[in-house]
């Protein structure tokens, strides 16, 4: 593999210790756009919070909503600071053992600090205003069905904004100030702490808040709507406010850190191939991947303020009008980027096009799995006729189903950009053919990414429609009122849905794109040593060839498949574990004050807030904990052990002293990586889109088809989407993290495997 290799490195070193003032320009564009971002996220916030408020009713309600959420993430991002500072000792103490890595040890610990510290500022802002939007569009849905949308959309803008700018911000800055625009080429490779700091982050607050939302969620349904027979939402519910406080900390917070660690490990992965086609593009091939982001900002800023519903207009319609109009910006500002900063190489524009078809094909095909428009959902309404097993059994095979679509898409998109690289280089002869095709899936990748903000936008749509529906139902609002609310619930119910598609599909992509980056990193760091040693790498060495006869590969194979599915059990049972301490204190709620169904005393919220609260941040540890320390315990048990199972493994096998290099370590870990993500995308589209289906099914019923609320196929399609909600708000969307949290650790610990 030829990404920053013997043949050229010396060269690389020659041609650019300074770069030309022009090229530097690009940088200060990204920056300068990403703070235009934070701008336009504090106006839009501002339009947001200066709203009618609502009546004392709606406000007790909404406070209450509030409160929690707050206290929670407070308790919750504690643990995770917590968690953060022991591995940045470790990493420190870990880079500083090796005198090759010694050097870097401080900036690959502040990048990872930095990282961590803008992945939650990214989850908290994006809540911040959720739990506050969340009263205004209740309250605009009085007078108006689309002042209510674009107060919510408007809202969830806020959390799309603040993740892409600060991704932008904290990479472009640290790219800065550890002297990129003097030593462009190595600077990437000290940026990698920044995606681990963002994946450990976005890890603990998805797994955290999607434990919280679900436990709440199956809680209330079971005892509420299964066993006591009342609406979804109803304030005697005692568990209503827990399940509210959840939709904001799991799909707000815990969204907008997957969409910040998505937007941080592309960047500093594209930024590490940019790196080694140095020769070529210079600067500006390491800062395309900037620029493209801050496009994203523009094209999102656009679309997101041209939407707007009339009274009687499907939501989803006006929602699709903006995603269409940011994509075409999207699309135009991606080839400008690729005429003045790639040479007009348009069979790249080609790779990044295959990125956004990519994208559109995503959301589609989730839709058709979710929608209850469509056969696989309604399949499931019609099998909950017979019971809760026929309709588990029907909503499982469709999940199962699920991953097929989406996997032709991901091959032909890392084909089809992979063969437009090599076009698009096809002059270049001081860069390997397999350099080429990978950088145009970088490409595609950045093009999948572009419209990031506003999908977010979408997603953060959903949890914001869903609690104004809440509130407006809590405080006894007139009937017309909740019809348009429940139109917007409808609609932010498709938009999560879609979200997560869209989710898994760029981490799909991100993570072959950080894969090839380790794999570019290993190389390069046998190829210092073997320098540093006074020896020569062979020319026809290289690292991309991972050897799956040689059992430390095999095995480490075996474990990166088996560790997403203990990190999916460990999920689901600890959402199963929470849910039942909810479902006894409702049910003790229920029995021990009787007014509280005749609704003349009001339940106690509280109670079942301080227990999710508790059980959430108890159980996202050993999961979260789990998945850091795997590719850790593998890669160092392996650089140890593995070369008496793993003798010649590659050909060529780089020599120091006329002895071997041990790599078995890298290549174990390389495989855990590979297979890991590859079953990982698997069951990811399987539970989320599984659990989406389960999900509508239920909904589908509610409008009353097959007996509607109340009837038994109801009470049967409420067990199937309780089964489903830990798939798609917890163990899924968990999932898409693990991928890429196990490539940004794989590349920060690289050193340690050799």
């Amino acid at each position: 593999m030829a990404l920053s290799f013997p043949a050229v490195t010396a060269a690389i070193w020659q041609a650019g210790e300074t770069t030309a003032g022009n090229d530097n320009l690009y940088l200060w564009i990204a920056l300068a756009t990403g703070v235009l971002g934070l701008v336009a996220a504090f106006f839009f916030a501002r339009s947001v919070l200066g709203s009618d408020a609502g009546t004392p009713e709606m406000r007790r309600i909404s406070d209450a909503i509030r409160q929690g959420a707050e206290a929670f993430m407070k308790r919750q991002y504690s643990t995770i600071a917590m968690i953060a500072i022991v591995l940045a000792v470790v990493l420190y103490i870990g880079y500083r053992l090796s005198p090759f890595t010694a050097p870097y040890a401080n900036k690959v610990v502040i990048s990872f600090l930095i990282g961590a510290t803008c992945s939650a500022l990214s989850g908290q802002t994006g809540m911040w205003v959720s739990i506050r939007a969340n009263i205004r569009t209740a309250a605009a849905a009085r007078t108006s069905l689309g002042k209510a949308l674009q107060l919510a959309l408007h809202g969830g803008a806020v959390t799309g904004l603040v993740v892409v700018g600060l991704s932008l911000l904290g990479v472009g800055l640290l790219f800065l100030s550890f002297g990129g625009l003097s030593h462009p080429q190595q600077t990437p490779y000290e940026l990698v702490g920044f995606g681990f700091g963002a994946s450990l982050v976005a890890l603990f607050a998805q797994l955290g808040g999607g434990i919280y939302t679900k436990a709440a969620d199956v809680g209330a349904d079971l005892v509420g709507k299964v066993e006591a027979g009342i609406p979804e939402d109803d304030p005697r519910n005692p568990a209503v406010i827990a399940d509210l406080v959840g939709d904001n900390v799991g799909d707000c917070a815990g969204r907008g850190a997957d969409i910040f660690e998505s937007t941080a490990a592309e960047n500093v992965g594209a930024m590490i191939l940019g790196a080694a086609l140095y020769p070529v593009f210079g600067l500006k091939g390491i800062l395309f991947p900037l620029i493209v982001q801050a496009i994203n900002l523009v094209a999102s800023v656009v679309g997101v303020s041209i939407v707007h519903s009339g009274e009687t207009e499907d939501p989803m319609h006006a929602l699709n009008r903006g995603y269409y109009v940011t994509s075409l910006l999207a699309l135009a500002g991606f080839a400008a980027a690729i005429y003045f900063m790639l040479g007009a190489r348009w069979w790249l524009l080609g790779s990044g096009i295959c990125g956004i078809v990519t994208s559109f094909l995503f959301v589609r095909i989730t839709e058709y799995y979710t929608e209850t428009r469509f056969r696989p959902v309604q399949n499931i309404a019609k099998a909950s006729l017979t019971g809760p097993a026929t309709n588990i059994i029907q909503g499982l095979a469709v999940g199962m189903e699920t991953p097929a679509l989406p996997v032709v898409v991901i091959s032909a998109a890392l084909l089809t950009s992979y063969y437009f690289g090599v076009r698009g280089l096809a002059d270049v002869t001081t860069v390997s053919t397999y350099a080429k095709g990978i950088y145009g899936t970088a490409i595609a990748t950045m093009g999948m990414l572009s419209s990031a903000a506003y999908i977010l936008a979408m997603d953060t749509f959903g949890p914001i429609t869903d609690n104004a529906g809440g509130i407006i139902e809590m405080s006894d609002q007139p009937h017309e009122v909740r019809e348009k609310t429940d139109k917007l619930d409808a609609a932010g119910n498709t938009t999560k849905a879609l979200t997560k598609g869209y989710a898994i599909g760029s981490a799909s992509l991100a993570a072959f794109l950080l894969f090839s980056a380790y794999l570019a990193t290993i190389h390069d760091i046998v190829h210092q040593r073997v320098a540093a040693a006074g020896g020569v790498l062979p020319d026809s060495w290289s690292f991309s060839n991972v050897n799956l006869a040689s059992v430390p590969v095999f095995v480490g194979a075996l474990l990166g498949a088996m560790l997403t599915y203990l990190f999916s059990s460990m999920a689901i049972k600890a959402v199963g574990r929470a849910a039942q301490m909810v479902v006894q204190d409702v049910r003790e709620q229920f029995r021990d004050n009787p007014g509280i169904m005749e609704g003349t005393s009001q339940p106690d919220y509280g109670r079942c807030v301080r227990i999710v609260t508790t059980a959430a941040l108890k159980e996202m540890v050993l999961p979260g904990v789990l998945a850091v320390s795997m590719p850790l315990v593998v890669g160092v048990i392996f650089r140890h052990f593995g070369a008496e199972f793993n003798p010649g493994a590659l050909a060529e096998t780089p020599m120091i002293n006329g002895k071997s290099i041990n790599l078995s370590g890298a290549e174990a870990v390389a495989a855990l990586l590979m297979v890991g993500t590859i079953s990982g995308i698997l069951l990811a589209m399987l539970m989320n889109n599984g659990g989406g289906a389960w999900d509508n099914a239920k909904k589908y019923i509610e409008t009353g088809v097959y007996g509607g609320k109340r009837s038994e196929a109801h009470k049967a399609a409420v067990v199937g989407d309780t089964v489903g909600d830990p798939f798609k708000d917890t163990a899924g969307p968990s999932l898409h993290v693990l991928i890429k949290l196990l490539a940004t650790v794989t590349l920060v610990l690289a050193p340690l495997f050799l």
